[in-house]
């Protein structure tokens, strides 16, 4: 049970991780010199394998 969550909760994140890209892409496209950014499954996968932490403070 609690494997299907995990991967559930994992899924999820990715799909945030996504739109949070996509969203300050879009939001900064009129920007002078402004470099878009992607999400790869590399970069995915490093942060799933450092495990789970404390959210960070904003």
């Amino acid at each position: 049970m609690m494997r299907s969550m995990y991967s559930g909760v994992s899924g999820l994140r990715v799909h945030q991780s996504k739109m949070d890209v996509i969203g300050n892409n879009i939001a900064n496209v009129n920007t002078v010199g402004f470099k878009g950014s992607k999400v790869t499954f590399q970069e995915v996968f490093s942060q799933t394998i450092k495990g789970a932490g404390s959210p960070p403070l904003i």
